[in-house]
């Protein structure tokens, strides 16, 4: 691949004062509609800094039934891999749940919204659709307590892996540095990060095509990520991660959003803005799952977005112009994890259910 050629050019070149020394980048790919940005570089929490024997351990706990209170539902249940780090559901079913995840997996523990997407989570400044959290290490356990989700409190999971001498080697080798025990709430939650920071969807075609391959994108996604801004879609779903911090009542609901978060009743209905990578593989769409079709959500956007003077109404045939240009020039699994075989628990790896590759 060719890659694209961004300059520094010192500012004096451009006949401004000399002493300046501030770098002006200059893109020269092939033509986008917005301010070039690289991809960025990830930055890690000093407290949480990432290494194999982390990672790995945090892996096995993602896909480990031994943190849910019914030894059958894991972290991979709600955000499996095969799902877009979603499950396919309108509202996810947590512990207790009966059949495979996706569509059909049926339970009486019903979340109240869609699961969102864990891709390229590491760069969200808050998590959950009300923003409740503002790191991935805060997060973490909150599934656990959840009485919907894993339904475990955090002391019990801990003594749960406390009981599994693998696990014990494993949070050893993990947490050198760490006093004994290791094997503690916070150390898991770190595990559980350091994993998730690998959720990464760097190398789409769009990423390509900026890079300088003016053949990753079709000529249908390129009209289709022209429309995209036009409508006023990027300046909430921001490139090159196409999400940003805000939040937006888009959707007329009873769930008061991040008003639970803040007590502002400008926050009441508002929910995170998520990322469009992977968006092929994460519907139903919206906090609630409303939404089925990609072309319907694209059209509810672009409608709303035109009434409040945010960009240009799009047409059924444009809006599947934008489709096009979401499902396939935002979409990389180049850095999917594999799914254990086996866990340390013993227990079995939660499965998941057919889905026809689109």
């Amino acid at each position: 691949m060719t890659r694209a050629i961004v300059r520094g050019l010192c500012l004096a070149v451009l006949g401004c004062e000399a002493e300046s020394t501030e770098p002006v980048f200059v893109y020269e790919g092939p033509p986008i509609p917005w301010d070039y940005a690289p991809f960025p570089e990830l930055v890690e929490p000093a407290s949480n800094v990432s290494t194999d024997a982390k990672i790995a351990l945090g892996r096995l706990l993602f896909y480990d039934p031994v943190l849910g209170r019914d030894e059958k539902t894991a972290c991979a249940t709600c955000h499996s891999e095969q799902w877009g780090f979603s499950d396919g559901l309108a509202l996810s079913v947590g512990v207790d749940g009966e059949g495979p995840t996706g569509p059909g997996r049926e339970g009486p523990n019903v979340t109240p919204r869609n699961a969102p997407t864990l891709w390229n989570v590491a760069w969200k400044e808050s998590l959950f659709w009300d923003g409740r959290s503002s790191m991935l290490e805060l997060q973490a356990l909150d599934p656990l307590n959840n009485e919907l989700e894993l339904d475990l409190p955090v002391k019990d999971a801990v003594e749960r892996l406390r009981a599994i001498p693998a696990y014990v080697e494993l949070f050893d080798e993990a947490f050198p540095d760490a006093g004994k025990p290791r094997v503690t709430g916070t150390n898991i939650a770190k595990a559980l990060s350091a994993f998730e920071r690998t959720f990464i969807t760097n190398f789409a075609p769009y990423d390509q095509y900026v890079g300088g391959d003016e053949g990753a994108l079709t000529e249908e996604s390129k009209q289709g990520m022209v429309l995209f801004h036009q409508a006023g879609c990027s300046s909430c779903h921001v490139p090159p991660l196409f999400d940003s911090e805000r939040f937006e009542a888009r959707i007329a609901t009873d769930d008061v959003g991040r008003f639970k978060v803040t007590g502002d009743e400008a926050d009441r209905g508002k929910m995170r803005v998520p990322t469009l990578r992977n968006l092929r593989e994460t519907g139903p769409y919206f906090h609630d799952g409303s939404t089925v079709a990609l072309e319907e959500a694209v059209l509810r956007e672009a409608t709303r977005a035109a009434e409040q003077g945010e960009g240009q109404p799009l047409s059924e045939a444009q809006a599947a112009l934008v489709s096009v240009f979401l499902r396939k020039a935002l979409m990389s699994r180049a850095n999917e994890p594999t799914r254990p075989d086996e866990v340390p628990s013993g227990l079995a790896v939660p499965l998941d259910g057919f889905r026809i590759p689109r």
